[in-house]
């Protein structure tokens, strides 16, 4: 069995503050992905920010690095400063990396990428959702596993995972045991269950994030909206206790 895919279903949350990722570890979520300014689909989140996750947190720290939002082609300027932003993850101890990056016709920048993971390394490389942006899925599978990333963060090439459910199932038959596919985009209490049973996944990645939820408060307001959260990220991760190991 290829160690990088988990007998159990595992859950990766997406945050941006220290209080809903302790709020998510507490919950029993696996594994954090860390980002900023997740509004415009999350950029690398500040040094702070990873230091003091990494002394609260115990599970392992994903950490988004996009230097922008935007498009997913990337300047010698940007490239390079992905790779600062990797170095710095890896000395504030992260556990893995997430990033993608495009060409100019919105296929897999595979020599760039695969530079990107070789600087990662020891770390797990994620490919993240630009990968929702390229023309051929099955081609884009296949150029994301020859960068070495270990793992895929995708909707099927579909605005959510419902929507991208049939594609998504097809992605995780064509990975086999090469790369773990990771269904994330509009995962919620309701739907987790039939996107893992549906695609056989065995790891689900979400925000879990309600309208209310993405409030910016402080004070009692704030630890009010950390309970929710909990709350809610405490349903999702019972929901894959339940289902039965494939």
């Amino acid at each position: 069995m290829n160690p990088n895919f988990p007998s159990r279903i595992l859950l990766e949350v997406c945050v941006t503050s220290l209080d809903y990722a302790a709020a998510a570890e507490r919950a029993g979520a696996s594994r954090i992905e860390l980002c900023s300014k997740l509004d415009c689909g999350g950029v690398t989140p500040g040094i702070r920010l990873m230091e003091m996750a990494r002394q609260r947190l115990r599970i392992p720290i994903h950490v988004l690095i996009r230097p922008r939002p935007g498009d997913f082609v990337y300047s010698t300027r940007e490239f390079k400063a992905m790779g600062t932003a990797i170095q710095n993850a890896k000395d504030l101890k992260m556990d893995g990396i997430v990033v993608g990056i495009l060409d100019q016709n919105s296929r897999i920048d595979v020599a760039r990428t695969s530079e990107l993971v070789e600087l990662a390394h020891p770390l797990p490389v994620t490919f993240h959702r630009a990968f929702d942006e390229t023309c051929s899925w099955a081609d884009s599978l296949e150029a994301v596993i020859q960068t070495g990333a270990t793992r895929l963060l995708t909707s099927g090439c579909r605005p959510n995972v419902i929507a991208g459910l049939s594609t998504l199932a097809r992605l995780v038959k064509q990975a086999g045991e090469r790369l773990s596919v990771m269904p994330g985009s509009g995962i919620i209490p309701s739907n987790v269950a039939r996107v893992v049973r549906a695609t056989s996944a065995r790891e689900v990645h979400g925000s879990l994030l309600t309208r209310a939820l993405r409030a910016k408060t402080v004070g009692p307001g704030r630890a009010a909206l950390t309970e929710r959260y909990y709350r809610r990220v405490l349903m999702v991760a019972s929901i894959l206790r339940s289902i039965p190991p494939g």
